[in-house]
């Protein structure tokens, strides 16, 4: 197994200026989502996706204002490289899951021809992974979140509902094995690839609190990088209820033997812009006014 150094040392080179990667750069560094992803192939209880008007107030994973199309990035991104000179990073984390939309990959070859100095990162849970590894490795995706909330399919099964894979739905621990197994597979072959891997686990008092210890040890030697975080409950987990500060800690702490933590996350929408510090997304207000210019983009 590499150890802890050595893995941070071989990826010091992103993760020294990318803010989802190191907390101290929350207030230098400014990343942008770019909404251009709307479909979605799994369905988590938890999840509800929101896009309009509606969401405006809204700061969660899984809403957007509205959804960009590839062909309005190049100018969206100039205008906002002129207003935010200290702009590192452009992602793709959603609203839907961006592997599953064919305008994600659109969009990274416009950002990867027309931005090639912008660190370009992507969000996904996974499913198809195995598949699109290697064309994110040749877009030059250098960073990548992979959202993993169970690696026993008794477990995800009461998560996810279920899995659209290869034209068919698969519900249940049928779907849940399927997930997970590409999950797995995926994100190794990402990491052979030189990608910089961050899990994400969304953690459920009462469903995998005390199996996310597992998911650590299942990527202990292919991510970089593990980011817990609280549920919030809504849509069929809505009476469920959140974890608690202690909670949380306790099991980074246990998870930390097997893979370092990062404990800043801010929950982002799929439209967030700025510095991490601030709460601003496209067509919102955060602590100033809103500086986009909407006209650009099509609603």
């Amino acid at each position: 197994m590499m150890n802890k150094e050595i893995k941070m040392s071989k990826f010091a080179h992103v993760t020294k200026v990318h803010p989802c990667y190191n907390e101290k750069l929350h207030d230098k560094i400014g990343r942008v989502h770019l909404p251009v992803a709307p479909k979605c192939n799994i369905a988590c209880r938890f999840c509800r996706r929101s896009i309009g008007e509606e969401s405006c107030c809204e700061n969660r994973p899984g809403v957007a204002h509205h959804i960009m199309k590839p062909e309005e990035v190049e100018e969206y991104l100039r205008d906002l490289i002129k207003k935010m000179p200290n702009l590192k990073v452009v992602g793709i984390a959603g609203p839907g899951d961006s592997l599953f939309n064919k305008e994600t990959f659109e969009t990274l070859e416009i950002v990867n021809e027309k931005f090639p100095d912008l660190i370009k990162c992507l969000s996904t849970n996974g499913l198809l992974l195995p598949k699109y590894a290697k064309k994110l490795a040749d877009l030059n995706v250098k960073t990548l979140t992979v959202t993993v909330n169970a690696v026993k399919p008794e477990i995800l099964k009461d998560i996810v509902d279920w899995v659209y894979y290869e034209g068919k739905v698969h519900k249940g621990e049928e779907g849940a094995k399927i997930l997970i197994k590409n999950q797995i597979e995926g994100v190794k072959k990402a990491y052979d690839l030189g990608l910089v891997i961050k899990i994400n686990t969304v953690l459920i008092p009462e469903i995998n609190m005390e199996h996310i210890v597992e998911i650590a040890k299942t990527f202990k030697d292919t991510a970089y990088l593990q980011n817990i975080i609280p549920l919030i409950p809504m849509y069929k987990m809505e009476n469920l209820r959140r974890p608690t500060c202690e909670e949380i800690s306790r099991v980074r702490d246990e998870c930390e033997e097997y893979l370092p933590q990062f404990r800043a996350c801010r929950q982002c929408r799929a439209d967030a812009v700025g510095l991490l510090s601030e709460e601003k997304h496209l067509g919102g207000e955060g602590k100033e006014l809103n500086i986009y210019d909407l006209k650009h983009f099509s609603h």
